[in-house]
């Protein structure tokens, strides 16, 4: 496991798209959350996050670079596909908009930490500077998760509803004053309204009833590649672009893209280069026996607090509330059975 990386330093080394943390295609564009953030981007012992403030992060040791980089010659077989790849290899499902929903994550943590830190020193006008930009981050964040887990969908069948009723009233003035030619007009636009949030309500009802195969923290094998991974996030439904679809070959899933796909660490030992995958929920499967084996990469210390007794990871309380998930207990008879990695 990579320790000794401050959140500062992952985010300043990613997004000058490392070597170490991930590929060179992993930013080759940021979404407009990410500009917000990361304003400027110079030395690698600094960076500007923007309103004047500069953060000097911890910087990584060099002992386990040169490690992680000559593991790729010794695992890169597991990516080179196959008759039940179809042709597509592992790197189709890497994602960029997963990680960087990950680094955005780190980011606030860090804000957070940063405030608190502020605060103790009584550098009142950082603190506020800090809080002000948690603040404008979280509400952007906010508004892309609603939007994933259907809470968007609900509102605007809300809002539809609203519109209907106030519709309706119109019309019933127009027919009052014979004036048919508007309440048709009204009619018309009424039934759409209503078929409109039919529809809203509908997809918001499926999101909150979606039941996930798998837990944040659970270690996992992909059902194609065959490597190892840790659920880090999930998603009601495929919420990647068209063009990220058409490459990972969704149309071919058996389960299409209405299905749960989860943001998934992938063991750097099988390939450094992959870091983080979008995964459909039919590809993966749960290891038959407990995997307590070795499992490296640059965020699990920061996402987890460490393994349990059956050789998960346990997910920090900030990742269980960001997906409104519940605390897994360790089933007491957990069998003695290991898998050796």
């Amino acid at each position: 496991m990579v320790q000794g990386v401050s959140v500062s330093t992952l985010l300043v080394t990613t997004c000058r798209c490392s070597g170490v943390y991930g590929s060179e295609n992993l930013c080759p564009r940021r979404s407009k959350l990410m500009n917000k953030m990361l304003v400027n981007c110079g030395h690698e012992k600094e960076c500007l996050w923007g309103e004047g403030i500069v953060f000097k992060p911890f910087v990584i040791s060099g002992a386990d670079m040169p490690r992680q980089r000559s593991l790729r010659v010794g695992a890169t077989w597991l990516f080179k596909g196959s008759d039940q790849g179809q042709g597509m290899d592992a790197s189709a499902e890497r994602s960029e908009t997963a990680n960087e929903d990950i680094l955005v994550f780190f980011f606030q943590l860090d804000l957070a930490t940063r405030v608190q830190y502020a605060l103790n020193m009584e550098q009142y006008d950082i603190a506020q500077q800090l809080r002000n930009k948690l603040t404008e981050v979280e509400a952007e964040v906010i508004k892309q998760q609603e939007a994933k887990t259907g809470s968007s969908s609900k509102s605007e069948a809300q809002d539809k509803a609203i519109s209907i009723l106030r519709l309706r009233a119109d019309m019933q003035k127009a027919i009052e004053n014979e004036n048919y030619a508007v309440a048709a007009e009204l009619r018309d636009e009424i039934s759409k309204l209503e078929a409109e949030s039919l529809a809203a309500s509908a997809k918001a009802l499926v999101y909150e009833n979606v039941q996930y195969a798998f837990r944040l923290g659970q270690k996992v094998r992909h059902e194609k590649f065959g490597y190892r991974a840790v659920i880090c996030g999930m998603d009601p439904v495929c919420c990647e672009s068209n063009s990220w679809k058409e490459i990972a070959q969704v149309e071919k899933l058996s389960r299409g893209c209405n299905q749960p796909f989860y943001q998934v660490l992938v063991d750097m030992r099988a390939d450094p280069n992959l870091l983080v995958a979008y995964v459909a929920e039919e590809n993966l499967l749960a290891p038959e026996k407990l995997d307590k084996g070795r499992f490296d990469h640059p965020y699990v210390s920061f996402l987890f607090y460490g393994m349990d007794s059956a050789g998960d990871f346990i997910p920090i309380k900030q990742l269980l509330e960001k997906y409104n998930r519940p605390r897994h207990e360790v089933p007491e008879d957990s069998t003695d059975d290991v898998e050796d990695t």
